[in-house]
């Protein structure tokens, strides 16, 4: 088949000088002055092309995206609901009907049985090209609730208050909401956090419900620092609401009573560079996680009236990483990290700890569905790359694990058909990266096979060894899927997240990259025959690694990539860039962090040579990631590669970061991506 041509974007010179160096941007123009609202003809026009390019070489393809697309689908109750979860007098869960793109939630009375419909999204987005509920919570008193919905991507939610027995729509307190609301204990009152039109979280505000939205009180507003975003939270004993603020290294937090959300809000601990902590409360005491004085977390805990005196009750480990608590009546529940793999502690208040137990050797579980103060058990999710999401109660008081559901796969799964491994490749500086893996039974470590590789080592965000039913398509067709536990992620504790971020922040690239070099000198499959995904961050990612090593890869798929660093980090009147500087430096007052950035970001560092084939994806309403970083990235790489390896850029003309929204949408965007990748690396 005779393919288009694809598209070719005007080069437009433009440049920009800082520290005495002049940046050369002929893509410029692919950002429309008019953002966040995109109306300029020629950005259209391209994007536009690009799309038609994306379908026109992917119409050869169809029939594989739809075997794949159904394969992947049949793997998915139709019906698909949740385990009930209690939550006072009621147990709570959504449901799917067969054939809908979105859920339906249900809430029963325990005791009269009494069930009710409080939320039907189906409904809710029709109409609507892209939906998504960023929140839902009932009021104390259990009449009312709060939604939050996005229904073009961009993140800004309508929070509304409904009537539980009716479904009516009471309120609308604001069209720009983000994070969690909180209710006061009255279930009159709702505290609430907005975003301004920099897209940044500057103030906490509470309504009355009845009165003016406009009037709404300002329970705290950040002022000293423009990258600090600030959020809200409860307690778990329902008695404090928590305003917090901070940026990705350091942290500040307030409570207010529940009961009197006015009160003036008392701080727990001054903000201190690169100090991080996070609370709970329980029998009239703050129990906080910080890394104050361990680079693994401690935990204290604090007198309400006294929250800034702060009493050791887990001193830091440079073993065990501490990364988060919530205290019950009975127990703290820990949530933590030894070498590299979850661990869930139980521990009383006099001390005593127990370990809740799990057989596989490689595993992710986390705490999830404990609304409750005093449960009788603790609810937990649990999968590996070979065993479905599991979810279990734990009862403590006989240390029983009882498993109240297993992901049910329609089409069928056989876990004897597939085996995991743990293995650990040694990076270029010495450092031991692990990487788990899911392949076939019968697959041969021979050098003739195929390897998708996954990455993302941003932001101490850990890539969990856990289940996929969707990746079986590939796993089924010969791959092995790996996930490469790069640094800048928090997999082996903090450390490893700091060793990957500001002037360490090529170790991510580097480790990525020695990764699928360890994993093809053991014979998972030669160079030239492993495929790479990663998104945002991990985009960024993709970015590097197709720059530093193009000839190890058959494919790259690269979701909402964050390729245009320097620009961005340079541009402060873009909605995350304060916030960032943390994360990767501040190249407008800092000459080193300045050189550093240029000396990887990808857009800055393509060159005239051969590049693997690559799917690049964006959208047009993604506040995170700009629709023009991919856009530009894309133009770039087709003006300047050698090669006639096919490149594609799709960008979601009414979505955001996420993509389509859709369970069935979103499914078919993963079964485009697969299908690029097999019609790239032949068996």
């Amino acid at each position: 088949m005779t393919l288009p041509p694809p598209p070719v974007a005007d080069r437009r010179p433009h440049s920009v000088t800082h520290h005495g160096v002049t940046i050369t941007d002929d893509w410029a123009w692919i950002r429309d002055p008019g953002y966040p609202e995109v109306s300029d003809e020629d950005v259209l026009s391209y994007l536009k092309a690009e799309n038609a390019y994306f379908e026109a070489v992917m119409a050869p393809q169809a029939a594989l995206v739809e075997t794949l697309f159904e394969e992947m689908k049949g793997r998915i109750k139709q019906d698909l609901s949740s385990v009930p979860a209690p939550d006072g007098p009621w147990d709570y869960w959504w449901a799917f009907s067969p054939g809908d793109q979105y859920r339906r939630w249900h809430r029963r009375h325990r005791e009269t049985g009494v069930e009710q419909l409080i939320f039907d999204e189906v409904a809710a987005a029709t109409g609507h090209d892209y939906f998504r509920l960023g929140a839902i919570v009932s009021s104390p008193d259990y009449t009312l609730l709060a939604t939050q919905v996005d229904d073009d991507g961009s993140e800004r939610f309508k929070l509304h208050i409904r009537d539980i027995a009716t479904g009516a729509i009471l309120e609308t307190i604001t069209d720009h909401a983000i994070g969690n609301p909180v209710w006061a204990a009255d279930s009159k009152c709702i505290a609430f956090t907005e975003v301004n039109d920099q897209w940044r979280s500057d103030k906490a505000r509470y309504h009355r419900l009845g009165d003016d939205p406009a009037a709404a009180v300002t329970l705290y507003e950040e002022t000293k620092d423009k990258g600090f975003s600030v959020g809200l939270g409860q307690s778990h004993d329902d008695a404090l609401i928590f305003i917090s603020t901070g940026d990705n290294t350091s942290s500040e937090v307030r409570f207010v009573p529940a009961s009197d959300p006015t009160a003036t809000p008392v701080l727990i601990a001054a903000r201190r560079p690169n100090i991080e902590y996070n609370c709970d409360s329980a029998h009239g005491r703050l129990w906080i996680v910080t890394n104050d004085a361990h680079i693994n977390f401690r935990l204290v805990s604090a007198a309400l009236d006294a929250p800034g005196e702060w009493r050791e009750e887990i001193p830091g480990s440079d073993r065990r990483y501490l990364r988060g608590v919530t205290s019950y009546r009975d127990h703290l529940a820990l949530t933590t990290r030894v070498d590299g793999l979850d661990q869930l502690v139980l521990r009383s208040y006099s001390g005593d700890e127990s370990r809740i137990p799990f057989a596989e050797a490689s595993y992710t579980a986390a705490f999830g569905g404990n609304a409750d103060f005093a449960p009788a058990a603790y609810r937990i999710g649990y999968s590996s790359m070979v065993t479905p999401p599991t979810v279990y109660d734990y009862h403590p008081a006989d240390d029983r694990l009882e498993s109240l559901r297993v992901l049910e796969i329609p089409s069928g799964y056989d876990l004897a058909d597939y085996v995991t491994d743990r293995v650990q490749i040694r990076a270029r500086d010495g450092a031991m990266v692990p990487v788990s893996i899911v392949r076939r039974a019968d697959s041969k470590l021979d050098g003739t096979g195929r390897l998708f590789l996954y990455g993302y080592g941003a932001y101490g965000l850990a890539i969990p060894p856990g289940f996929s039913p969707t990746r079986l398509s590939l796993v089924d067709r010969g791959f092995a899927y790996a996930i490469a536990h790069i640094r800048g992620g928090d997999d082996l504790g903090h450390g490893w997240y700091l060793d990957g971020k500001l002037t360490k922040r090529t170790n991510a690239f580097n480790d990525f990259v020695d990764v699928a070099r360890g994993l093809a000198d053991l014979d998972y499959a030669r160079p030239g025959r492993i495929a790479a995904q990663g998104g945002s961050a991990g985009g960024e990612l993709m970015g590097a690694v197709a720059n530093q090593a193009p000839d190890l890869w058959g494919a790259i798929v690269a979701d909402v990539p964050f390729v245009d660093v320097l620009n961005t980090m340079l541009d402060d009147t873009l909605p995350l860039t304060p916030g960032e500087w943390p994360e990767w430096g501040n190249p407008i007052t800092d000459k080193a962090a300045f050189d550093l950035i240029r000396s990887y970001s990808p857009y800055d560092n393509i060159e005239a040579k051969p590049y693997p084939p690559m799917l690049i994806t964006g959208g047009l309403n993604d506040p995170r990631v700009t629709y023009w970083e991919p856009a530009k990235w894309a133009a770039k790489l087709r003006a300047t590669r050698t090669d006639s390896n096919l490149q594609l850029l799709k960008i979601n003309m009414g979505a955001g970061h996420g993509g389509k929204s859709g369970r069935w949408d979103s499914l078919r965007e993963d079964a485009e991506a697969y299908a690029f990748v097999l019609s790239q690396i032949a068996e």
